[in-house]
Parts: structure tokens; sequence; C-alpha cells
């Protein structure tokens, strides 16, 4: 069975990132863990074995850098390695493809395109 998303989140915007993540306690994680699913355009996350976060969240409300700020916050940092740099280059590009989506008006195929100005 899916599970269903938060009634403040649409469905078409939802990001899921995967990180590893360093520097946290046993205890400092769970408390990061339940606070990350409190936040309000946070869909889910959970903790992986060998302290990897996986958190889905709006697009159009939140980004990878303020979830990264968020880790730096509570005292952790992402682990330094060529794959993750690759991964928040990646998350990056598709953090601001998300924004531009959503803020896009389709146009009907019997009217004229917008023109630029």
């Amino acid at each position: 069975m899916a599970k269903a998303h938060k009634a403040t989140s649409q469905a078409q915007f939802l990001l899921r990132r995967k990180l590893a993540v360093e520097g946290l306690t046993e205890i400092q994680w769970e408390d990061f863990i339940q606070e990350l699913n409190h936040h309000p355009c946070v869909d889910f996350a959970e903790g992986k074995p060998k302290s990897r976060l996986v958190v889905i969240f709006d697009g159009t409300r939140w980004s990878t850098d303020e979830l990264i700020n968020l880790i730096e916050a509570q005292g952790g940092r992402l682990k330094r390695s060529w794959w993750q740099r690759q991964k928040i280059a990646w998350y990056h590009f598709t953090d601001d493809n998300v924004r531009a989506n959503a803020k896009h008006e389709p146009t009907c195929c019997s009217k004229m395109p917008p023109m630029k100005k």
C-alpha cells in the first residue's frame, strides 16, 4: 500500500533526496528525523543504515540548500565524497527546474504562445 502524502504537499512537485550525513549521535539522529517529519514542507523523512538520510519534500516551497542548512544546524555535515558532490549538483539543478515548472503557465494549443518582452 502506498503512503499517503501530507495534505499540503503537491505530489507532482515532490523531490526525493538521499544524503549521507556524518557527525550526529543516535539521539540527535532520531530527534532530527522527528523534526523533519513535523516540518510543513517535508512529506516524509527517514534514517537508513550507515547514516543515510532519505527526505521527500515539496520542491516548490523548500530546497536542498535549506535541508543542508538544517542538517548543519543540528550539528551534522554531509559526507565529503566525489559522488556526494555530484548528487548535490544534480539536486540543485532539479530544485531550480521544479520551481520553474511550478511557475510555468501552460498554453492551450488554440492560443498563441506568450511572447517574450
